[in-house]
C-alpha cells in the first residue's frame, strides 16, 4: 500500500495527475504565447505539476534513481515559477522568470513521461533509444 492505496491504483493516480498537468501546461505555454492570462488553467498546471512530482517519491525505491533528481529540480524550478506568479505578481524580471520556470517544468514533466513510457510500456520499451534491434 502506498498513501493508502495499491500500488496500481497508486501509479495511475500518479500518470493521470502527470497527463492533466501536461495537457493543462500546454494549453498555459499556448497562453504565454498568446498573451492570455488563463489563471485556471495556470492553477490547475501548477497543482498537477507539483503533485505529479510529489507523488513520484512515494513509489518504493531502495536508492536515488535519476527521475528522483529530476523531480527534486522540478520542484525548485515549480516553487520559483510559484512565487514569481503569486508573490511577485509577475512584477518586471518575475515575468520572464515565470515564463522560463513554467516553461521548464513542463519539459520536466514531458521528460520523465516519455523516459517512463519507453521503460514500461512494451510496445515502446521495443523501440527504445540504445536497444538493440532485435528484428534484424
Amino acid at each position: 500500500m502506498i498513501w493508502g492505496m495499491t500500488e496500481s491504483t497508486f501509479t495511475l493516480v500518479h500518470v493521470l495527475l502527470s497527463l492533466i498537468g501536461i495537457g493543462s501546461g500546454v494549453v498555459v505555454m499556448f497562453g504565454l504565447l498568446t498573451g492570455k492570462q488563463l489563471d485556471a488553467w495556470t492553477v490547475l498546471f501548477l497543482v498537477t505539476t507539483v503533485a505529479t512530482s510529489v507523488t513520484g517519491f512515494g513509489f518504493p525505491i531502495d536508492h536515488l534513481l535519476p527521475s528522483h533528481k529530476v523531480g527534486i529540480i522540478s520542484l525548485v524550478v515549480l516553487a520559483v515559477a510559484i512565487g514569481a506568479r503569486y508573490a511577485f505578481h509577475l512584477r518586471g524580471a518575475w515575468r520572464r522568470i515565470y515564463v522560463v520556470c513554467a516553461a521548464v517544468a513542463l519539459y520536466l514533466n514531458v521528460f520523465v513521461g516519455v523516459v517512463q513510457a519507453f521503460q514500461k510500456v512494451p510496445a515502446l520499451s521495443v523501440m527504445a533509444p540504445g536497444r538493440p534491434n532485435r528484428h534484424l
